[in-house]
């Protein structure tokens, strides 16, 4: 009798068993669309108690081109998230960015503002994280959010820190990644409120490399607000990636593969736009099942009847932020 290692036979389980909710046309697309909110809710530790936000408005900027609010949000009793909004100067109502940061620095890296050195050479080699300054040169708002675990969130107020935190959530029936996504609608709701007359709220971009096009993916997936996403190096088969090597903690969300592989779960944005980037040779997420999962996005946006509202393009290089990429599919889709 042969010999495996325990490791080995946890992988060959995952991938000799198909997920369990995989749209097979046996129920109106509608209908399993709802059951499969309603699944990946509960698999994310969603939802969680509303509460008073308590908004914050801590400064006001003014800078050249824009205004920036910075704010504290309660998204649950006793946790209020840092973030920032950027108001276009002279505008009526500005189209809104969301901006998802990944693991790295903290959300000052979106807005391309330095802390240290190891920032400024970031910032000046992958200039494309910066991603409300790029929104603001489109004549867009941008929502910028500290992510939990990450910057100011973190146990060191940079950096980042997601693995015990991401233990305990797990304890508790709840996942980081759904308190990410939890903690972006519920900023939304304030932004509605309080910036009605400032923001288009019929055109929200979602967008963010990594750890963020991860919470981008998924919040899209629940937050119909979003009318576009677009993650970068993070939507990849769970076989090829997660499952596959070492990964953060706060990327698993159990019994998720039970019942979905990431393409699947492409089907809760449709019929929105979709745009998902890709590295040719990015390491973590890799292109074999970036590419195996684009199909599956491909044939349940054909089911939805809009083939042309989800793109994939493939970066030049590793495991960055195809920012420019990303933009000229969504320009093609009619987002500017």
């Amino acid at each position: 009798m042969k010999t495996i290692n325990s490791h080995q036979f946890e992988y060959d389980f995952l991938v000799k068993n198909p997920p369990l909710m995989h749209y097979d046309k046996s129920m109106p697309f509608t209908k399993w669309q709802e059951l499969a909110r309603e699944k990946l809710t509960e698999l994310l530790g969603l939802p969680f108690e509303k509460c008073d936000p308590e908004t914050i408005i801590e400064y006001v900027l003014e800078e050249k081109d824009f205004t920036d609010y910075r704010m504290l949000i309660q998204t649950e009793k006793g946790y209020n998230v840092p973030c920032h909004l950027w108001l276009p100067k002279n505008a009526e109502k500005s189209p809104l960015t969301i901006c998802l940061s990944g693991h790295g620095g903290g959300m000052h890296i979106a807005m391309g503002r330095a802390k240290n050195e190891e920032d400024e050479q970031d910032l000046k080699e992958w200039y494309h994280r910066a991603m409300a300054v790029r929104a603001i040169k489109q004549g867009r708002a941008a929502l910028i959010v500290e992510a939990r675990n990450f910057g100011e969130s973190s146990l060191s107020g940079y950096g980042t820190s997601c693995t015990e935190a991401s233990k305990i959530a797990l304890l508790m029936g709840r996942t980081v990644i759904g308190e990410r996504v939890w903690d972006v609608m519920r900023i939304l709701d304030v932004l509605e409120t309080d910036f009605a007359d400032k923001i288009n709220f019929s055109d929200i971009v979602c967008t963010g490399n990594s750890g963020g096009g991860t919470a981008t993916y998924y919040l899209a997936c629940l937050e119909q607000r979003i009318t576009a996403a677009a993650p970068s190096c993070s939507v990849c088969t769970y076989e090829h990636s997660i499952a596959a090597m070492e990964h953060c903690m706060c990327n698993h969300i159990p019994s998720i593969r039970k019942y979905f592989e990431m393409g699947d779960l492409a089907g809760l944005i449709a019929p929105r736009k979709l745009v998902v980037a890709t590295g040719r040779y990015d390491g973590i997420f890799p292109l074999e099942g970036a590419l195996k999962t684009f199909d599956t996005i491909k044939e349940l946006y054909t089911v939805a009847g809009v083939p042309n509202n989800c793109a994939l393009t493939i970066g030049e290089s590793g495991h960055l932020n195809y920012a420019d990429e990303m933009w000229a599919e969504l320009n093609k889709m009619g987002i500017k």
